[in-house]
Protein backbone atom coordinates (compact mmCIF):
# COMPACT_ATOMS: atom_id res chain seq x y z
CA UNK A 1 0.00 0.00 0.00
CA UNK A 2 1.40 3.54 -0.74
CA UNK A 3 1.13 6.81 0.63
CA UNK A 4 -1.68 8.57 1.78
CA UNK A 5 -2.86 12.24 3.12
CA UNK A 6 -5.35 14.63 3.56
CA UNK A 7 -5.06 18.18 3.93
CA UNK A 8 -7.12 21.82 3.75
CA UNK A 9 -6.43 24.95 3.01
CA UNK A 10 -7.87 28.23 3.20
CA UNK A 11 -6.88 31.19 0.61
CA UNK A 12 -6.78 33.91 3.02
CA UNK A 13 -3.67 35.73 5.29
CA UNK A 14 -5.60 36.25 8.26
CA UNK A 15 -4.86 33.57 11.07
CA UNK A 16 -7.17 34.48 13.65
CA UNK A 17 -10.19 34.47 11.59
CA UNK A 18 -9.40 31.33 9.91
CA UNK A 19 -8.90 29.68 13.61
CA UNK A 20 -12.54 31.21 14.51
CA UNK A 21 -14.05 29.80 11.45
CA UNK A 22 -12.02 26.22 12.47
CA UNK A 23 -13.57 26.80 16.65
CA UNK A 24 -17.07 27.41 14.59
CA UNK A 25 -17.02 23.75 12.82
CA UNK A 26 -15.68 22.05 15.61
CA UNK A 27 -18.30 23.49 17.34
CA UNK A 28 -21.62 23.06 14.70
CA UNK A 29 -20.45 20.83 12.22
CA UNK A 30 -18.51 18.50 14.70
CA UNK A 31 -20.01 15.16 12.48
CA UNK A 32 -17.36 16.43 9.57
CA UNK A 33 -14.92 16.27 12.06
CA UNK A 34 -15.71 12.55 13.38
CA UNK A 35 -16.64 14.01 16.60
CA UNK A 36 -20.10 12.52 17.28
CA UNK A 37 -18.93 9.16 16.33
CA UNK A 38 -16.12 9.38 18.69
CA UNK A 39 -18.23 10.45 21.37
CA UNK A 40 -20.78 7.44 20.93
CA UNK A 41 -18.07 4.84 20.39
CA UNK A 42 -16.07 5.89 23.59
CA UNK A 43 -19.91 5.76 25.61
CA UNK A 44 -20.46 2.30 24.19
CA UNK A 45 -17.30 0.91 24.66
CA UNK A 46 -17.66 2.30 28.72
CA UNK A 47 -20.62 0.34 29.02
CA UNK A 48 -21.04 -3.51 30.28
CA UNK A 49 -23.34 -5.28 27.83
CA UNK A 50 -24.24 -7.80 30.97
CA UNK A 51 -25.67 -4.46 32.60
CA UNK A 52 -29.04 -3.43 32.09
CA UNK A 53 -28.94 -0.10 30.03
CA UNK A 54 -31.11 1.40 32.32
CA UNK A 55 -29.11 0.56 35.50
CA UNK A 56 -26.05 2.02 33.54
CA UNK A 57 -24.74 5.12 35.17
CA UNK A 58 -22.28 7.77 33.40
CA UNK A 59 -18.58 8.02 34.47
CA UNK A 60 -18.08 11.44 36.41
CA UNK A 61 -15.62 12.68 33.53
CA UNK A 62 -18.18 11.66 30.29
CA UNK A 63 -20.19 14.84 30.26
CA UNK A 64 -17.10 16.42 29.52
CA UNK A 65 -16.83 17.56 26.30
CA UNK A 66 -14.50 15.99 24.14
CA UNK A 67 -11.92 18.77 22.20
CA UNK A 68 -10.97 18.28 18.64
CA UNK A 69 -7.62 18.86 17.74
CA UNK A 70 -6.63 20.96 14.54
CA UNK A 71 -2.97 21.38 13.46
CA UNK A 72 -2.63 24.96 11.88
CA UNK A 73 -0.28 26.68 9.69
CA UNK A 74 -0.02 29.59 8.13
CA UNK A 75 1.89 28.92 5.12
CA UNK A 76 2.99 31.84 3.29
CA UNK A 77 1.01 34.78 2.39
CA UNK A 78 -1.89 33.19 0.56
CA UNK A 79 -2.64 30.16 2.44
CA UNK A 80 -3.17 29.13 5.51
CA UNK A 81 -3.21 24.79 5.74
CA UNK A 82 -5.49 22.26 8.15
CA UNK A 83 -4.68 18.92 9.29
CA UNK A 84 -6.49 16.55 11.00
CA UNK A 85 -6.58 13.28 12.18
CA UNK A 86 -10.51 12.66 10.64
CA UNK A 87 -8.93 14.14 7.21
CA UNK A 88 -8.79 11.42 4.63
CA UNK A 89 -10.09 11.10 0.62
CA UNK A 90 -13.43 11.81 0.96
CA UNK A 91 -13.96 12.76 4.06
CA UNK A 92 -11.79 15.80 3.74
CA UNK A 93 -14.23 17.28 1.02
CA UNK A 94 -17.02 17.63 3.39
CA UNK A 95 -15.05 19.43 5.79
CA UNK A 96 -13.71 21.95 3.20
CA UNK A 97 -17.54 22.37 2.30
CA UNK A 98 -19.00 22.60 5.88
CA UNK A 99 -15.96 25.12 6.41
CA UNK A 100 -16.49 27.38 3.36
CA UNK A 101 -20.09 28.24 4.73
CA UNK A 102 -17.85 29.79 7.50
CA UNK A 103 -15.55 32.03 5.82
CA UNK A 104 -15.62 34.46 2.89
CA UNK A 105 -12.68 33.03 1.12
CA UNK A 106 -11.66 29.82 -1.50
CA UNK A 107 -11.41 26.89 0.91
CA UNK A 108 -9.04 23.86 -1.09
CA UNK A 109 -9.09 20.50 0.00
CA UNK A 110 -6.63 17.81 -1.35
CA UNK A 111 -7.21 14.01 -0.57
CA UNK A 112 -4.34 11.53 -1.91
CA UNK A 113 -4.87 7.64 -1.85
CA UNK A 114 -2.29 4.59 -2.23
CA UNK A 115 -0.15 6.51 -4.83
CA UNK A 116 -3.19 6.19 -7.12
CA UNK A 117 -4.78 9.36 -6.80
CA UNK A 118 -4.54 13.05 -6.10
CA UNK A 119 -8.03 14.87 -5.83
CA UNK A 120 -8.20 18.61 -5.72
CA UNK A 121 -11.53 20.34 -4.55
CA UNK A 122 -12.92 23.53 -4.14
CA UNK A 123 -15.27 25.59 -2.29
CA UNK A 124 -16.93 28.81 -1.62
CA UNK A 125 -20.18 29.43 0.39
CA UNK A 126 -21.06 25.70 0.73
CA UNK A 127 -20.84 24.56 -2.98
CA UNK A 128 -18.03 23.07 -5.16
CA UNK A 129 -16.50 25.31 -7.44
CA UNK A 130 -13.94 23.06 -9.42
CA UNK A 131 -12.43 20.10 -9.07
CA UNK A 132 -9.71 18.05 -10.30
CA UNK A 133 -8.37 14.60 -10.28
CA UNK A 134 -4.57 13.46 -11.53
CA UNK A 135 -4.53 9.65 -11.93
CA UNK A 136 -3.53 6.81 -14.52
CA UNK A 137 -6.40 5.90 -17.35
CA UNK A 138 -6.03 2.81 -15.73
CA UNK A 139 -7.03 3.75 -12.08
CA UNK A 140 -10.08 5.38 -13.67
CA UNK A 141 -11.07 2.42 -15.20
CA UNK A 142 -10.75 0.34 -12.25
CA UNK A 143 -12.88 3.48 -10.22
CA UNK A 144 -15.86 3.38 -12.52
CA UNK A 145 -17.23 6.07 -10.35
CA UNK A 146 -14.05 8.18 -10.17
CA UNK A 147 -14.75 11.59 -11.78
CA UNK A 148 -14.70 15.04 -11.11
CA UNK A 149 -18.01 16.83 -9.52
CA UNK A 150 -17.25 19.80 -11.55
CA UNK A 151 -14.74 20.91 -13.94
CA UNK A 152 -13.73 24.65 -14.24
CA UNK A 153 -10.51 25.19 -15.59
CA UNK A 154 -10.88 28.81 -15.22
CA UNK A 155 -11.81 29.18 -12.07
CA UNK A 156 -9.00 27.00 -10.93
CA UNK A 157 -6.47 28.47 -12.54
CA UNK A 158 -7.71 31.90 -11.20
CA UNK A 159 -7.70 30.50 -7.31
CA UNK A 160 -4.21 28.88 -7.91
CA UNK A 161 -2.80 32.00 -9.34
CA UNK A 162 -0.39 30.22 -12.41
CA UNK A 163 -0.11 31.57 -15.93
CA UNK A 164 -1.39 29.87 -18.64
CA UNK A 165 1.06 27.99 -20.08
CA UNK A 166 2.13 26.58 -16.92
CA UNK A 167 -1.48 25.97 -15.88
CA UNK A 168 -2.09 23.83 -18.92
CA UNK A 169 1.13 21.36 -18.44
CA UNK A 170 0.05 21.01 -15.05
CA UNK A 171 -3.66 20.01 -15.59
CA UNK A 172 -2.21 17.09 -18.23
CA UNK A 173 -0.15 15.62 -15.16
CA UNK A 174 -1.74 11.91 -14.67
CA UNK A 175 0.87 11.01 -12.23
CA UNK A 176 -0.35 11.52 -8.89
CA UNK A 177 2.81 12.40 -6.86
CA UNK A 178 4.18 14.71 -10.06
CA UNK A 179 0.80 16.24 -9.90
CA UNK A 180 1.33 17.07 -5.56
CA UNK A 181 4.69 18.69 -6.37
CA UNK A 182 4.35 20.71 -9.00
CA UNK A 183 1.45 22.23 -7.17
CA UNK A 184 3.05 22.33 -4.28
CA UNK A 185 6.10 24.50 -6.60
CA UNK A 186 2.93 26.84 -7.84
CA UNK A 187 1.33 27.30 -4.44
CA UNK A 188 4.94 27.98 -2.75
CA UNK A 189 3.75 25.32 0.10
CA UNK A 190 4.02 21.61 0.54
CA UNK A 191 1.22 19.56 0.05
CA UNK A 192 2.96 16.66 1.40
CA UNK A 193 1.30 16.74 5.14
CA UNK A 194 -1.09 15.03 7.18
CA UNK A 195 -1.99 14.55 11.10
CA UNK A 196 -0.87 11.01 11.22
CA UNK A 197 2.79 12.34 10.27
CA UNK A 198 3.36 15.00 12.81
CA UNK A 199 4.89 12.42 15.03
CA UNK A 200 7.50 11.05 12.82
CA UNK A 201 8.31 14.98 10.92
CA UNK A 202 10.35 17.03 12.21
CA UNK A 203 9.56 19.70 9.37
CA UNK A 204 5.75 19.51 10.06
CA UNK A 205 6.08 19.64 13.78
CA UNK A 206 7.75 23.24 13.10
CA UNK A 207 5.28 24.28 10.60
CA UNK A 208 1.93 23.29 12.35
CA UNK A 209 0.72 24.79 15.50
CA UNK A 210 -1.86 22.89 17.81
CA UNK A 211 -5.06 24.13 18.50
CA UNK A 212 -8.17 22.36 20.53
CA UNK A 213 -11.72 23.42 20.06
Amino acid sequence: MGRNFANLHIKSDNLEKTVEALRELSKGAANVLGKSSFQEQSVSDSIDPHVNELDYKKPANEDQEIKVVMYVSKSNENWISVLHDYFVWGTVKEAGKALSRLIEVPVMTAGYMNEEIFELSFFENGDIQAERIFCEQWTRDEYELLKEELINDDYLREVLDIRNEDFDDFISITSPAQAVDKLSEHVKMSLWSDAEWIPYEETLRERFEQYEF
